[in-house]
């Protein structure tokens, strides 16, 4: 059987959201506190908590519509901030402080300028964009996570473009180096 070529594909959100709440889906990885919660107005696909204790609040797109995401996104934030000390009292096991710092952060398969831009001045402590593309590999479908690099933090170590999670290289991916550079 020939090998099958790794192809960009769609999924259901629900499979989506099964697929990046695996615990290795981002790194650091993120500890899934809930999953599908009603937020303000609508929900919030994961809440969880990243490894320097700050709540990420993880929420999938709908196709071409990643600015909605990003009010959305904002929504959400500004609902869980108040409510945190609550659902603390009801979780004391969650190892979580009241104070702890929310992230929205947002996934989608690509982002407009306009979005990235909106993103960048509220700043990284507030959003987080990150693309998410669906893949499938013969029968196996899978999720392929990058964040975007934040251009306000470009030469901090902290903005360093970080490895390919699918283990994939440059060379795999064929890209010139006109076309690497754009992804910097």
């Amino acid at each position: 059987m020939p090998d099958s070529p790794l192809r960009y594909t769609t999924q259901p959100r629900d499979e989506l959201r099964r697929a990046v709440a695996q615990p290795h889906s981002f790194e650091p990885p993120l500890r899934v506190l809930a999953e599908n919660v009603l937020g303000a107005d609508s929900t919030i696909d994961l809440v969880t908590v990243d490894p320097r204790g700050r709540i990420v609040l993880v929420l999938i797109a709908e196709p071409g519509d990643d600015s909605n995401l990003l009010t959305r996104g904002l929504a959400q934030r500004a609902w869980v901030k108040p409510r945190l000390r609550d659902w603390l009292q009801l979780g004391a096991n969650l190892q979580v402080s009241a104070s702890a710092p929310v992230v929205a952060r947002l996934l989608a398969p690509g982002f407009s300028p306009e979005t990235r831009a909106a993103a960048e001045a509220v700043g990284p402590e507030v959003v987080e964009l990150w693309v998410c593309r669906s893949v499938r590999n013969g029968a196996e479908l899978g999720v392929l996570l990058e964040p975007l690099a934040n251009p306000a933090r470009a030469g901090t170590e902290s903005s360093a473009v970080a490895d390919f999670r699918s283990g994939l290289s440059e060379d795999d991916l064929g890209l010139t180096p006109e076309e690497i550079r754009d992804f910097e």
